[in-house]
């Protein structure tokens, strides 16, 4: 039997013992917060997502998955599999300002905080094992009771020396459940799993693997450097260092994000500006939304368009002074479309996004004899309040319920 290299050997058992890190992620996010505030749907069969044709599913329930429904399904194949399930619309400014809560809360145990989307994030609690004076696994029920009481839904935990090693462990004890993989456990949890648990191994390279007859991480861990070159290249190599548990990187604040932005598949292919100029303003909403619950402004404005051939074009525009009213980011992307002159073929998809963005209160304020732009931000504000409370669409522009009572219908959502 072939041994490790020396390049895949992991670091001495002492220095992983005084490392800590979590994989904290949510079950079932969208659906969760869903059941929260309608305390009805629990223990059914909920997707959340857009019931037509070219939507997808966001979230399912873990009575819906029991049914083969998954994240990112078409809806149709989901109700096909599911006839049953309660399909709600997503809310999310709702499912943001909960992520928010849950990021803050961490914050409480420790500055080292990685989100990798708003329902997962990594964190270092190494630091936090002596002011705390609890290991990292109670420190990670310590997070679990937090969550489950503070906001009302559950989260699965993995603690581990190593973020890819939690990220699995995390994945493993789903839902609502706690599991510790300690550093002289690590190699043996890690080459009793399939070598498909291993990052960077898709289907095809297990495929590629299994004519190799390595069909587990231990089969990997095992196998010549020089075949894994031959047959993956650097990925190999790459894969078999996590093998050995090895995993150097480590966990990495939270970045500001670079752009927020929302986009439109429609059900049939539109040619229509009125229909166009109808679903920039609803996009504009929703994005402008996020960015005040985020407490960020938009330097530039982009707009994104699909043609009924797949092909895809963006442009964008600087705005004077970076703005979170929705007014302002649909007039920019209004712009943009007329900029574009006559289309060549309809449109498949639209999208809006906000770019260079950065912290409104430190973003500067364009003084204005005009008091609409104040009088927009006031009312978008009130929608802000009123959608968190009681769910999007019950109050709109006036121009969106005009294409709703025109009997326009609304595009599915990708």
């Amino acid at each position: 039997m072939q041994t490790q290299d020396d390049g895949a050997r992991p670091e001495p058992l002492e220095a992983q013992r005084r490392r800590g890190i979590l994989h904290v992620d949510m079950d079932a996010f969208f659906v969760a917060v869903e059941q929260r505030e309608r305390p009805e749907l629990r223990g059914r069969r909920v997707i959340v997502g857009f019931p037509a044709e070219r939507s997808v599913v966001l979230s399912a329930s873990y009575e819906a998955r029991a049914f083969g429904v998954r994240s990112a399904m078409p809806m149709l194949v989901a109700l096909r599999r599911c006839p049953d399930a309660i399909v709600v619309e997503p809310r999310h400014r709702l499912y943001y300002d909960v992520s928010a809560q849950l990021m803050a809360a961490f914050g409480d145990y420790t500055d080292l905080v990685e989100p990798l989307s708003v329902d997962e994030a990594f964190l270092d609690v190494s630091g936090a094992v002596r002011r705390l004076h609890a290991a990292p696994e109670e420190i990670a029920a310590q997070i679990k009771a937090r969550i489950r009481a503070d906001l009302g839904i559950t989260a699965s935990v993995g603690v581990a020396a190593t973020k890819f090693v939690a990220k699995i462990a995390s994945a493993r004890s789903k839902p609502d459940g706690l599991l510790v993989v300690r550093p002289e456990d690590t190699v043996a949890f890690l080459h009793a799993l399939p070598v498909g648990a291993l990052w960077g191994i898709g289907g095809k390279t297990q495929e590629v693997l299994a004519r190799l007859g390595i069909h587990t991480v231990a089969d990997l861990a095992h196998t010549p450097d020089s075949t894994l070159r031959r047959a993956l290249g650097a990925t190999g190599l790459h894969a078999k260092r996590l093998s050995w548990g090895v995993d150097e990187r480590r966990v990495t604040p939270a970045r500001q994000e670079k752009s927020i932005g929302a986009e439109e598949t429609f059900g049939t292919d539109v040619a229509d500006d009125a229909a166009l100029h109808a679903e920039l303003l609803r996009l504009a909403h929703r994005v402008a939304g996020r960015m005040r619950g985020q407490g960020l402004t938009a330097g530039t404005v982009a707009l994104k368009l699909r043609y009924s051939d797949f092909s895809t074009l963006a442009r964008s525009r600087t705005l004077p002074v970076p703005t979170d009213s929705a007014q302002q980011l649909y007039s920019a992307a209004r712009q943009l479309l007329s900029g574009l002159g006559e289309r060549p073929m309809p449109v498949r998809l639209i999208g809006l996004r906000g770019e260079r963005l950065e912290r409104s209160a430190d973003a500067p304020r364009q003084l204005s004899l005009d008091r609409s732009e104040d009088n927009w931000r006031t009312a978008e504000e009130a929608l802000d309040r009123v959608s968190e409370r009681f769910g999007t669409g019950i109050i709109q522009p006036a121009r969106l319920l005009e294409e709703r009572r025109a009997g326009r219908s609304r595009p599915s959502r990708e």
